[in-house]
């Protein structure tokens, strides 16, 4: 294996598997609905983002270098997105049954990865230092699948995190803390968009 592939693997893990949008959200998700019931949100991350690099790759990296403002808009878009999910996971509500709703479904976290400036910045970043024009084609391909590979593990990870959070939920006050927690750290993560 080439050493440029550990590298990438390296710095794919290190974006992938730190504090995000994604991260917080599936954390809330796990705590809150457990694994199976977050699964469309993990799936909605992963194939969105495999789908972000992709079209990165092959289609938007020479608009992005060309159009910078068009990485402004998205991260702009991106922060008025997160934080309506900040409120909705602050203020979720529950059924008449008494079941909590999860306010986060796949279409949501899939058509994010878009918006996502942290996912869109790590793509272009990938793609601009490990795709190499003579071997345009196998390079490409080993940052895809390494980008959709850490993307499915950190969300999976991340997922189990507040799942495991879960068994120290001893009552709704501790809950609707760990809630405002997950919504300020997509605050967080917002302020680090322009710091």
């Amino acid at each position: 294996m080439h050493p440029e592939v550990f590298l990438l693997i390296g710095i794919s893990c290190s974006l992938g598997f730190t504090p995000g949008p994604n991260n917080a959200v599936a954390s809330y998700s796990g705590f809150n609905f457990g694994i199976k019931k977050t699964i469309p949100l993990i799936m909605g991350v992963w194939l969105g983002y495999t789908v972000l690099v992709i079209l990165i790759n092959f289609v938007l990296i020479s608009t992005f270098i060309k159009y910078p403002l068009i990485q402004e808009v998205i991260r702009i878009l991106g922060t008025l997105f997160l934080i309506y999910l900040a409120y909705k996971i602050s203020f979720s509500e529950t059924s008449k049954e008494g079941k909590k709703i999860n306010p986060v479904k796949f279409i949501d976290t899939f058509t994010f990865q878009f918006l996502n400036p942290k996912g869109v910045m790590a793509a272009i970043t990938l793609i601009s230092k490990f795709v190499l024009e003579n071997d345009y084609l196998n390079s490409s391909l080993t940052v895809i699948v390494v980008c959709s590979l850490t993307a499915l593990t950190s969300i999976t990870a991340w997922a189990f995190l507040g799942k495991f959070l879960r068994n120290f939920a001893t009552n709704n006050n501790f809950i609707k803390r760990f809630n405002y927690a997950m919504s300020l750290l997509l605050i967080v993560c917002i302020i680090g968009f322009y710091i």
